[in-house]
C-alpha cells in the first residue's frame, strides 16, 4: 500500500469510500467480479418461467354445466355404489351436494366422512352455508353439535364408531347414503382399517359414494366393496384435469425455474442449484 515520506498510509487510502464507489463495487458483485458468481437466466429460461406463470388468475364467470362423469355419478348412486375417481377440482363434491340435496328434500338422511378434522369443519361450514345450519349437524374428536340432523359431517372414525355402538346395541345407523370423501386412505398403512371397516359394517341398504384423486386400481377395489358388501358398484371416471398442474423448483434466493422446459425436455439447470447446495456454494441466479 502507498505510504507518504514519513511511513504512514497515504492520505488518499484513508478517505471516505464514496457512494458512487460503493455503488461501482455493488455492480462488479452482481456482474461476478467479485467473490459472489452471479449467473443471469437465459431468454429461453425466462420464457420458461413466463410460460409457468401465465394464465394464473381469477377465471372469467360463466355459467355452471356439469360435466359427463358428474351426471353418470347421480344417475348410478339412486341405485348402485358408486365410486368416483376424479382429479383434484374436477368437482367430485358437486356430485355429493346434488345428492344430499336431493336426499333431504325426500326427507332422507346422509352422513359425509372426511380423514381430518380440518376438512370436517370446512366441510361442516360450507354445507351449513348451502343447506341451512338446521340441517347439518357434526361429529368429531372436538366437536359434537346438532347430531339429530339429516346430515352429518364427521371424520370417518365417528361414523365407524356408530357403526359398532349398532352392532352392540342392536340399533341401525341413521343414515340414508354415506360419502367416503379422500376413499384412497383406504390404502393407509396406519389408519386403512377405519375405511376398510366402515364399508363392511356399513349395512347394505345405505349407498356408499367413495370419492378419491388418487385411488389405484379402482376396478379391483369397486369388485372388492361389492363383494364384502353383496352390492353393484359403479366406477366413473372423469375426463382430463380440468385445472394444468405446474411443477416448478424454487431455489433459496426464492427464484422459479420450471420442471420442464417449453420443449418438453427436463430443465437441467435445477441440478446444478441442487448440487450446489450440497457442496456449499454461493452461487446466485436473476432474470
Amino acid at each position: 500500500m502507498p505510504r507518504n515520506r514519513s511511513g504512514g498510509k497515504d492520505r488518499r487510502d484513508r478517505r471516505p469510500k464514496s457512494r458512487h464507489f460503493k455503488e461501482r463495487n455493488d455492480k462488479r458483485r452482481l456482474a461476478g467480479e467479485s467473490s459472489g458468481v452471479v449467473e443471469r437466466l437465459s431468454a429461453e429460461q425466462v420464457r420458461d418461467v413466463e410460460r409457468l406463470l401465465s394464465g394464473i388468475g381469477v377465471p372469467q364467470p360463466s355459467d355452471f354445466v356439469p360435466d359427463d362423469f358428474q351426471i353418470e355419478a347421480l344417475k348410478a348412486i339412486d341405485r348402485s355404489d358408486v365410486l368416483v375417481t376424479a382429479p383434484t377440482g374436477s368437482g367430485k363434491t358437486w356430485i355429493a351436494r346434488e345428492e344430499i340435496r336431493r336426499l333431504l328434500a325426500a326427507g332422507k338422511r346422509s352422513w359425509y366422512t372426511t380423514p381430518l378434522k380440518a376438512l370436517t369443519n370446512t366441510k361442516y361450514a360450507e354445507f351449513c352455508d348451502e343447506f341451512g345450519a338446521e340441517s347439518v349437524g357434526i361429529l368429531t374428536g372436538d366437536r359434537k353439535e346438532n347430531t339429530d340432523a339429516p346430515l352429518i359431517v364427521g371424520t370417518t372414525e365417528i361414523y365407524r364408531n356408530q357403526l359398532f355402538d349398532s352392532l352392540r346395541d342392536g340399533t341401525d345407523v341413521r343414515a340414508d347414503l354415506v360419502i367416503l370423501d379422500e376413499a384412497h386412505y383406504f390404502s393407509d398403512e396406519d389408519r386403512g382399517h377405519v375405511w376398510e371397516e366402515s364399508i363392511i359394517l356399513s349395512p347394505p341398504r345405505i349407498r356408499l359414494l367413495l370419492l378419491s384423486a388418487t385411488v389405484g386400481e379402482a376396478r379391483e377395489f369397486a369388485d372388492w366393496i361389492g363383494e364384502v358388501r353383496g352390492t353393484t358398484v359403479r366406477v366413473v371416471t372423469a375426463g382430463p384435469r380440468p385445472v394444468e398442474l405446474r411443477a416448478a423448483f424454487m431455489s433459496r434466493e426464492l427464484n422459479i425455474y420450471p420442471l420442464y422446459r417449453s420443449d418438453g425436455s427436463y430443465n437441467s439447470t435445477i441440478d446444478r442449484l441442487v448440487k450446489q447446495k450440497k457442496s456449499g456454494g454461493t452461487r446466485r441466479y436473476r432474470r
